[in-house]
């Protein structure tokens, strides 16, 4: 019967341990020909290991990797425009269009 209480309460309480799981991603022109994303989670968690893929506006891969160890991923800027897609899972995915990235 503990048992069945507890699943009950942890299935109720399941939706706001979703919430707090929310991706965050911001990337900086640095100023010198290389773009600095940061990763993370709401809940504190590390982006390490999350993709990272820089596409152009055809759709085409440019830079494909992962968050470092700092949760962080660097790229040379490409020519035109581009999107940074942060890429932690089905619901977790951000793209950042080049327009919004600046020094």
């Amino acid at each position: 019967m503990r048992f069945q209480q507890l699943a009950l309460i942890a299935a109720l309480c399941a939706p706001a341990s979703v919430l707090a799981h929310t991706p965050l991603c911001s990337c900086y022109d640095s100023g010198d020909g290389t773009v600095l994303c940061e990763g993370g989670f709401s809940d504190g968690s590390s982006a390490t290991g999350v993709e990272v893929n820089v596409v152009n506006d055809k759709g085409e891969l440019l830079v494909k990797g992962k968050m470092n160890e700092d949760s962080e991923f660097e790229f040379n800027k490409p020519q035109g425009g581009y999107q940074v897609e942060f890429n932690a899972g089905p619901g977790h995915l951000i793209t950042i269009d080049s327009d919004n990235i600046v020094e």
